[in-house]
């Protein structure tokens, strides 16, 4: 295990500003709006921003605050990847750790706005040592150089860091692929993991004569998805199926690797417009400057060709929290959740938020967390 500091050459910084100056722009879409992706203009202006207003070293000197490690871990395959992650501990010893698992088109930034409540709290009982790993593949973690590194085996190598962190119990949370992880790990150490909490619970439908009768709401959730499957869906058949292809251009360009991340932070957040209405402008960059500085387009599209359509719904049998906002993609019937997650305690829908639920509503994923964590510890 070893110390790690984020020292981003300026080269690095001076070659992002003058690809962004060279961008050759394609002409604008045909219709008014994001119908046909991000709009010419929009993302001229946040290229423009991102090349003469943004500041790096500001999130570089944050994440730099916080003590930062990485290890190899082999998930119990035959080859090992370096692990980058936070580890920022409690000043209340008896705190429960805690490890917080992001997904994709996210990273370890997404934590930055929750890590201080969550580890200093006013009431020292609902205190957690964060875990923050950046998953393989993604950020300053290495990239696998053969196949196999899936959910199961991220779950599996989770374990092994919290086993070499001295954690003997602990809880675990995520979103997006976090969520899946977490449930994979939830099942894999169930003498380990206290709790988990989710904010996108995903399981199986049942057949359909054991299928009970779905709310309103719950059927306007299956036809968000529906809807999100037809138009919102063809990131994934790309990363699922090609992504050393779409790499190229990713790796290339910042441009399209802003517009290919920007575009879901406006389809998935809660923000009725421009997706700076509830993250603002500057964060938004830090996870896609932390993409380009680590040329991690490839590598974390991977992820999609490891597991998506591929997740087993397994059982998960330790005691389990979600928390699904209303502008999550893919948003279950209880009833379905409950075949799954035979130990489902807690179950909310709060009023307003999305799929980056830290970054959107940090209070309310802070409180969730909270509340839940307090009935297994």
């Amino acid at each position: 295990m070893r110390d790690f500091r984020i020292e981003t050459p300026q080269a690095d910084l001076d070659d992002l500003r003058e690809r962004l100056l060279r961008t050759r722009w394609p002409d604008p879409s045909t219709v008014e709006g994001w119908t046909q992706g991000v709009p010419l203009d929009y993302v001229q202006d946040l290229c423009a921003y991102w090349a003469n207003g943004y500041d790096w070293r500001r999130v570089e000197a944050r994440l730099n605050a916080y003590p930062q490690f990485v290890t190899g871990l082999d998930g119990g395959g035959d080859d090992s990847v370096d692990v980058h992650f936070l580890h920022v501990r409690s000043p209340h010893e008896d705190a429960l750790p805690l490890i917080l698992t992001h997904g994709w088109p996210g990273s370890v930034v997404e934590f930055l706005g929750v890590i201080d409540e969550l580890t200093n709290p006013s009431d020292a009982a609902d205190a957690f040592h964060l875990v923050i790993p950046s998953l393989p593949g993604y950020g300053y973690s290495g990239k696998p150089t053969t196949a196999g590194w899936g959910v199961e085996r991220i779950a599996t190598a989770w374990a092994q860091l919290m086993d070499r962190l001295g954690y003997e119990r602990y809880g675990a949370a995520g979103g997006d692929w976090g969520s899946m992880i977490t449930a994979a790990l939830g099942t894999g150490m169930p003498e380990a993991v206290v709790g988990i909490h989710l904010t996108m619970p995903l399981a199986e439908a049942p057949p359909e004569d054991e299928r009970q009768a779905l709310t309103k709401t719950e059927k306007e959730a299956r036809q968000d998805a529906k809807r999100f499957r037809r138009f919102g869906a063809g990131y994934s058949a790309e990363q699922s199926t090609r992504p050393q292809t779409l790499g190229y251009g990713l790796t290339d360009s910042p441009a399209g690797q802003c517009a290919w991340i920007i575009e879901k932070f406006w389809d998935w957040t809660d923000s009725a417009g421009p997706p700076e209405n509830v993250i603002s402008r500057d964060r938004l960059l830090d996870n896609v400057t932390l993409y380009w500085l680590t040329a991690s387009a490839t590598s974390s599209a991977r992820l999609y060709w490891e597991s998506y359509g591929k997740t087993r719904y397994d059982t998960v049998e330790v005691p389990t929290g979600a928390a699904i906002f209303p502008r999550e993609m893919n948003r279950m019937p209880r009833s379905w959740l409950e075949r799954r997650f035979v130990d489902l305690r807690r179950l909310t829908y709060p009023d307003s938020g999305g799929h980056f639920a830290s970054m959107e509503q940090p209070e309310t994923f802070v409180d969730e967390l909270r509340t839940f964590f307090r009935m297994v510890r």
